[in-house]
């Protein structure tokens, strides 16, 4: 059997389990709060596992492991590590138990509608409702845009076919999610999470052998140098550019604690010793996968040249019309190059894995959050199954408009998921953490985020991003400032938005009106709940 028909043989198998564990989840999901949180009731390993499934996907490992293995060497690897122990490890300790224990309290099933019920404030859902549907899909684009370039340099495809291949996977993603909502997600990103780990264990290590282990390969790299990139940094501990090394770990780990898809695996977990166990799995899992991603990605040199007129068997990346390489190119050429044909139906299927499971959690978010927190408001005898149906109807308009983005061959991974969680985070992490801990943030404090959140990276976006001859001054100025923090990129943006949000919030909140006394308690009453019980505060009255 050839390797082509064996990756089709293997994707097959897998669009079998797929779709098989949609249907069986179906039977089981029998309201709109088992579509949306799989009745609270979600264990350990599945809770993890769809935490990290959701986080890392073919943005990670197409795009940005590319990118900054290009840019940073060896050093890309603290990504992985910052995305295992600040955006895994300190999340589920920190915001876990208060999270899943104040949002079942408040009856709060989407994170805009724990903002309303948090700070009695309508708009505030309504606004953030509105920021969550229109910033996903900039995110779920990126996802796609990963896969067509995998499956384009496996297959061959074409541009045309590549967009074919784009919309069969948002049919299939759509597909499980459609019919069994959280739980088919949940079980599905268990076994896509078994799939991951195994691949990027067999990447690494194929690529560690193909230059003769890793330290041959560390000193090969130590050898590498360009205009921007002196010697011996390539591979040294910190690489060649510390600081906006930093601002990726910040954009790429802090991120997670305000990304509304991450947020709500805490909403649907059991029980605080549920919580306890997810911790330590899902930090391994993060330092297997996006550690080896990234440590992958910082071989990438070794394995492609800018030289289109280099005598070695490095794979030539050509340039984009902006001067910058095509990063999105190279960990595909790196995987032709470090692995045997045999090999590759695995790794098409490892980033297929990572990305579906990661699609299933936004369409999920952003379907619920519409439906929820917009629509239901506004429609009179909405029961749970028009609702239920009116989520699925958002889950195809959902992936359509991503789609027609990601079909942009323009359209970059890094840069579609940078303005994405800067906005999103931006605009919510720090709302959402002090809601969880400090009485007196106040409505106008979360306003006040939102704005800057979305402020930040819409203007970035527009003076930077979008090639506006009006705007080429002002670009060129900052270049001329030769900054050693690169403000022209739109990681360093969504990062600065972050920072933003953790500042604004507790400033504002101190000099404007607190909430309602009895909404704030109310909603600090279910913290109470001891740790040992495992119960839920539904004994406590619901928020109106």
């Amino acid at each position: 059997m050839g390797s082509k028909a064996a990756t089709f043989l293997i994707l097959a198998i897998y669009v079998a389990v797929m779709v098989g564990i949609g249907i069986y989840t179906s039977k089981r999901t029998k309201s709109s709060e088992d579509f949306m949180l799989g009745g609270r009731s979600v264990g350990s390993w599945l809770t993890a596992f769809s935490y990290g499934t959701t986080y890392f996907s073919a943005v990670v490992f197409i795009g940005y492991a590319g990118q900054f293995g290009w840019m940073y060497g060896l050093s890309a690897t603290w990504v992985g590590i910052g995305n295992a122990i600040i955006g895994s490890l300190i999340p589920f300790f920190l915001i876990g138990r208060r999270t899943r224990l104040m949002s079942n309290h408040l009856n709060a099933r989407t994170m805009p509608e724990f903002f309303e019920k948090r700070f009695g404030s309508n708009s505030l859902k309504t606004a953030s409702a509105l920021i969550v549907f229109v910033f996903l899909i900039p995110y779920t684009a990126s996802v796609y845009n990963g896969l067509s370039k995998l499956f384009g340099m496996v297959f061959h495809l074409g541009e045309h076919g590549n967009i074919i291949l784009i919309l069969l996977m948002a049919v299939l993603s759509a597909a499980y999610v459609t019919l069994g909502g959280y739980k088919a997600t949940a079980l599905n990103d268990f076994f896509q999470g078994i799939i991951m780990l195994i691949g990027i264990g067999t990447v690494v290590g194929l690529t560690m052998a193909k230059k003769n282990g890793l330290s041959e390969a560390a000193s090969a790299l130590n050898l590498i140098s360009d205009a921007k990139t002196p010697e011996n940094t390539l591979g040294s501990l910190f690489g060649p550019d510390p600081i906006n090394l930093l601002g990726v770990v910040i954009l790429t780990s802090l991120g997670t604690w305000g990304l509304p898809q991450m947020v709500q695996k805490f909403y649907a977990i059991k029980d605080e010793e549920a919580i306890k166990k997810g911790a330590v799995i899902s930090t391994f899992f993060a330092i297997v996968v996006a550690g080896g991603c990234y440590f992958t990605g910082g071989f990438v040199r070794l394995y492609c040249t800018l030289d289109i007129n280099e005598n070695s068997d490095r794979v030539f990346i050509e340039t984009a019309a902006n001067g910058k390489p095509v990063y999105d190119t190279m960990i595909p050429a790196l995987i032709h190059q470090a692995l045997p044909n045999v090999m590759i139906g695995l790794i098409v299927v490892l980033v297929l894995s990572a990305s579906l499971s990661t699609l299933s959690s936004l369409v999920l978010t952003s379907s619920s959050t519409l439906t929820n927190d917009l629509i239901k408001p506004r429609v009179k005898d909405f029961t749970d199954k028009k609702q239920m149906l009116t989520m699925r109807i958002f889950i195809a308009v959902f992936l359509i408009i991503s789609v027609i983005i990601a079909s942009n061959p323009n359209a970059s991974i890094s840069t579609l998921m940078s303005y994405s969680w800067g906005a999103l985070s931006g605009a919510f992490l720090g709302p959402f953490l002090y809601g969880l801990f400090l009485k007196k943030t106040s409505k106008a404090a979360c306003a006040a985020s939102f704005i800057t959140g979305i402020g930040i990276s819409v203007v970035h976006m527009i003076l930077f991003s979008l090639n506006i001859s009006a705007f080429d001054g002002i670009k060129q100025a900052i270049i001329d400032l030769n900054c050693p923090l690169n403000i022209l990129s739109p990681i360093n943006a969504g990062a600065f938005a972050m920072i933003v949000s953790l500042i604004i919030v507790p400033v504002v909140s101190a000099i404007t009106k607190a909430p309602d006394e009895k909404t704030v308690e109310n909603a600090f009453i279910s913290l109470n709940t001891s740790a040992k019980s495992g119960s839920s505060s539904k004994s406590h009255p619901k928020s109106a």
